[in-house]
């Protein structure tokens, strides 16, 4: 091991994203030296994160080297730490078509990156190249700890551990962190007293425990209180994460299972079959569903980024604060044995023995020298299993389609889908899927987009 890490940022042209992570990894003592490897296809986009990256270093005062590499390979080369961040088609052409197809079978979403018909297809574009990844770092950088940061996160995970089960990986989002410090603004109760445990699939965990720390040293259920703001109506509070869905599907299933599940409202209400009916427009405007949310994000983003990187540009120096993203905690770790726990997304392998063992499970890890080692959770609440498996199931008939290079099985995924199954008839299924493979076209592994099976209906 040298002195300082080698850390390799495949995706780099996500600029702020990257900014974020970097920013994080450098102000830890540890890992303040370490050398940064930038990679991205698009020229513009690396050039722009190197100046980022460069600036960061220099406003730190840190002595940490930072490289820049349009070859995947060689980028990969001495890596001790591989994060991954990309989004393969773009907002355009590959998320609008995810949006505009269904829209001729009048299936609306809202995020259509993690399940449904649009999160099945962005499995199908994203996971051929995170084998690509995993086949570099064999080569190149063997020992090299995955950290992937790349929607959809269940899906991308357990084709992972599927095809390349040697790769040290973890898929990591920041929905269980991000959840907790919105229910403790809720309560007006500071994040640092509260106490949880969750546990599930990426995007459908929840918390088995949430409690507050008294000052006696014992722990408060906070679950009685959060049901009775919510019936009285004082929560959800309104959203500063986003004005545009007011949190109201993530408490009626409270209500409904007696868990909080740890993804947004956005994201929840098309995992189900419960909130998005057609004619039923009742239910998006009582639960404030943000209908289309995804491509509206994106437009913002785009837009906001024609000035952030004007503005770092011209900067002499660039603010850099702590997020609450695990990436630079995990390094830290695993590079000085200090240990720490954070949630990550991994094969299941009995720990949460309620569902599949080769599920990708998000579990608490403790993360030191030693590696991430996922922690034992046992049975789930047998409601929450059911309802996961509902998600499992679209997940693992996508992963088996790209395992096995068989057609048929992304129209089963879509045909299991929740959301989809809830608005669509089986010959309309078939009929969508059909349509989204041939427009997505080039974007899709060769095998996809090859001799359609029988339709429904012959």
């Amino acid at each position: 091991m040298t002195a300082n890490p080698h850390i390799t940022f495949i995706g780099a042209g996500s600029t702020v994203f990257m900014k974020n992570i970097i920013g994080d990894i450098l102000q830890r003592p540890a890992t303040s030296g370490a050398t940064i490897a930038l990679m991205d296809i698009n020229p513009e986009r690396l050039a722009e994160s190197e100046i980022v990256a460069s600036k960061i270093v220099k406003t730190l005062g840190v002595k940490a080297k930072v490289e820049t590499f349009n070859n995947q390979k060689k980028a990969l080369e001495k890596a001790d730490f591989v994060i991954v961040a990309f989004q393969i088609g773009g907002y355009e052409p590959c998320t609008v078509t995810d949006f505009e197809v269904p829209k001729k079978y009048k299936l609306r979403q809202t995020i259509a990156d993690t399940l449904g018909v649009g999160g099945i297809m962005r499995g199908l574009r994203t996971v051929p190249h995170l084998w690509k990844i995993c086949e570099d770092m064999l080569q190149v950088c063997p020992d090299a700890h995955l950290l992937q940061y790349v929607n959809p996160m269940a899906i991308n995970t357990w084709a992972i551990s599927q095809k390349y089960p040697k790769i040290k990986q973890v898929g990591l989002c920041h929905s269980v962190q991000g959840t907790a410090g919105e229910l403790a603004r809720d309560l007006d109760i500071p994040l640092n007293e509260i106490r949880y445990r969750a546990a599930g699939i990426n995007h459908m965990a929840f918390y088995l425990q949430f409690e507050h720390r008294q000052q006696d040293g014992s722990y408060k259920d906070l679950y009685p209180d959060l049901l009775k703001g919510y019936a009285e109506g004082r929560f959800p509070k309104p959203s500063h994460w986003n004005p545009r869905c007011p949190n109201k599907v993530r408490y009626e299933m409270l209500k409904r299972l007696g868990y909080f599940v740890t993804e947004s409202s956005e994201h929840f209400a098309e995992y189900t079959p419960y909130f998005i009916k057609d004619g039923r427009e009742d239910l998006i405007e009582k639960f404030g569903i943000p209908l289309d949310e995804y491509p509206k994000r994106c437009i913002e983003q785009i837009s906001r980024w024609k000035k952030d990187s004007a503005d770092f540009k011209s900067a002499a120096t660039i603010k850099v604060e702590a997020s609450h993203e695990y990436a630079s905690s995990i390094v830290n770790s695993i590079w000085t044995g200090e240990p720490s726990v954070i949630y990550g997304n991994q094969r299941n392998n009995g720990c949460i023995t309620s569902l599949p063992d080769d599920c990708a499970a998000e579990v608490p890890c403790l993360v030191d020298d030693r590696g991430i080692q996922p922690t034992y959770v046992g049975d789930l609440p047998p409601q929450l299993t059911a309802l996961i498996r509902t998600n499992i199931n679209v997940q693992e008939l996508t992963v088996h389609a790209m395992m096995t290079e068989n057609r048929e099985h992304i129209y089963h995924a879509a045909m299991m889908d929740p959301h989809t199954a809830a608005e669509l008839d089986l010959q309309q299924i078939w009929d969508l899927t059909d349509d989204l493979l041939a427009a997505h076209g080039d974007w899709l592994p060769e095998w996809a987009r090859n001799h359609r099976p029988l339709k429904a209906a012959e």
